[in-house]
C-alpha cells in the first residue's frame, strides 16, 4: 500500500511539475512516506530524517515533507520535534499534496477525508507489467496490535465502475497483472461484493492475471474461495494472515477466529476446491503473554499447514493499541529466539515445497533481469513463487512455459520451453 500511495503522490508531483531524482542532495522536495506498523520501520525513519538535515542547510529552498501512518499518528509532534520539516500529511490527505508544496494552505494536513473512496488521484507507476489497484481503504477490524484503524481510517470502499475503468485502462497501456490493495479485500462492498468484482475485473481484455492483498480470515466465503477456482485469470495464491497458532492468544489480538475450528477448516476448503494453491501468511513472534507452549502452537500449526511461505516479525509494541497494554510483554531475547524457530521450520517447509516442483512446467510473467544476476531473467508463476531463468530473447511481460530444474529456500530455477 505504501509503495503505491509513494505511486499516487509522484502522479500528484508531476502535474505540479516536479521529477524524480535519484541523488536527495539535489531535490527540492524530499517526501518520507512512512510506516508506523513496527517500531523497527520507525527508528529509521527518524534516523533517515536526521540525515536529511545537512541537505537542507546547504540548500535552504529545499522542503521536506513527512506522509504515511507516522506522519498520521504524530501530525504537529513532527513539526516540533523536527522544525525543519516543511509539512506533514497523512495517508488520508495525499490530495492535498499539491497545495501543501504551493504553500497555499497549512502546513498540516491529516483529517478524515471522507472523499477518499471517490477521489481518483493520477498515478505514475514503477512498472509497465504489472500494476496495484486500489479497491478500498482504511480498516474495521481493531487487531489489538494494530495502528492501521487509527491512521488509515474506516472502511471505504471505491465504486467498482471506478476500479474496472482503471484496470481497463491499464490493459490499454499494456499491463499484464494487477494486484488489488485493501487492508481487508474480502469485506469489499460497494454495488456488488468482492467475488463478484473478481468476476468483472476477470471480462477485462488484455489482463492476464489478478492478485489480491490481504484477506482477513473471518471474512473468508465460499463464494470467494469458487471465484478463485472459477475464474481463469485469477491466480492461485492468497495471503491469509494467521499470525498465531493459539487460539488464546488470537483472542487477545482480538482476531475474530480460533485456530482448531475456524482457520484450519478453511485452509482445508480452500485446498479441497483449488488443488495446488499457494498459500502464503504473516505471523507475529512473543506477542504479550504468549507461553512457551503457545509459542509451540504456533510452530505445530506451520508444520500442520505447511505455508508456502511467511512473513514473521518480532511483536511490536506500539502506542495506541491495547496490545501495548497487556501484561507479560516479552523481552527481546525471548521474542527474538521464538522469530528465529518459526523461519527456521518454515524454511525447511519452503525449500521442500519447492524442491517438489522440480520436473514441473510452469506458466511464467517475465519481469525483467535479475537483480542478483545479470544474466538471468526472473519472472514468477502463477502461485507467486520467483522462478529464475537463463537470459533469451524475451520482452518484459511475456508469458512463457518454464520447466522447473531446482526449488530453492526462496526461489526456483528453470528452463525456458519453446
Amino acid at each position: 500500500m505504501n509503495i503505491h500511495d509513494s505511486e499516487k503522490m509522484l502522479g500528484v508531483l508531476e502535474q505540479e511539475g516536479y521529477s524524480e531524482t535519484g541523488d536527495p542532495r539535489k531535490a527540492d522536495l524530499i517526501v518520507f512516506n512512512t510506516c508506523s506498523i513496527r517500531q523497527k520501520a520507525e527508528q529509521k525513519f527518524y534516523s533517515d530524517l536526521g540525515r536529511i538535515r545537512s541537505f537542507k542547510k546547504k540548500r535552504p529552498g529545499m522542503k521536506i515533507a513527512v506522509a504515511g501512518c507516522i506522519a498520521q499518528q504524530e501530525g504537529e509532534n513532527i513539526l516540533r520535534k523536527v522544525p525543519y520539516v516543511d509539512f506533514v500529511f497523512g495517508p488520508q490527505n495525499i490530495h492535498m499534496l499539491h497545495t501543501l508544496v504551493s504553500g497555499t494552505n497549512s502546513s498540516i494536513a491529516i483529517e478524515e477525508n471522507p472523499e477518499i473512496a471517490t477521489t481518483n488521484l493520477p498515478v505514475k507507476r514503477a512498472d509497465r507489467v504489472k500494476a496495484w489497484v486500489t479497491i478500498m481503504y482504511g480498516c474495521n477490524n481493531f487487531c489489538s496490535f494494530c495502528v492501521v484503524p487509527y491512521t488509515r481510517g474506516r472502511e471505504r470502499s471505491r465504486p467498482s465502475e471506478h476500479i474496472v475503468s482503471e484496470v481497463k485502462k491499464l490493459a490499454c497501456k499494456g499491463y499484464k497483472e494487477i494486484t488489488l490493495l485493501g487492508q481487508n479485500v474480502n469485506s469489499y462492498k460497494s454495488d456488488m461484493d468482492f467475488p463478484g468484482l473478481l468476476r468483472c475485473l476477470d471480462r477485462v481484455g488484455g489482463i492476464e492475471r489478478i492478485r489480491f492483498v490481504t484477506s482477513h480470515p473471518r471474512d473468508l466465503s465460499d463464494e470467494l474461495i469458487t471465484a478463485i477456482f472459477d475464474l481463469q485469470k485469477v491466480c492461485e495464491h492468497i495471503h491469509l494472515p494467521l499470525q498465531s497458532g493459539s487460539s488464546r492468544i488470537l483472542r487477545l489480538m482480538n482476531r475474530g477466529y480460533t485456530y482448531e475450528e475456524e482457520y484450519v477448516s478453511k485452509i482445508f476448503r480452500i485446498r479441497e476446491k483449488v488443488p495446488g494453491i499457494s498459500i502464503t501468511s504473516d505471523i507475529i513472534a512473543g506477542f504479550p503473554g504468549e507461553t512457551d507452549d503457545e509459542h509451540i502452537q504456533t510452530i505445530k500449526a506451520l508444520k500442520e499447514i505447511e505455508f508456502d511461505g511467511i512473513f514473521s516479525f518480532n511483536f511490536s509494541q506500539r502506542p495506541g493499541t491495547r496490545a501495548a497494554l497487556i501484561e507479560g510483554q516479552l523481552t527481546d531475547e525471548v521474542k527474538s529466539e521464538r522469530l528465529r524457530h518459526i523461519l527456521e521450520v518454515q524454511d525447511e517447509i519452503t525449500e521442500t515445497k519447492n524442491r517438489a516442483l522440480e520436473g514441473t512446467i510452469q506458466e511464467v510473467l517475465i519481469e525483467g533481469e535479475s537483480e542478483t544476476d545479470k544474466e538471468k531473467l526472473t519472472g514468477r508463476t502463477r502461485t507467486n513463487k520467483i522462478v529464475n531463468i537463463p537470459k533469451i530473447d524475451v520482452q518484459k511481460g511475456a508469458l512463457i512455459s518454464v520447466e522447473i530444474t531446482k526449488g530453492k529456500k526462496h526461489s526456483l530455477e528453470g528452463k525456458p520451453i519453446s
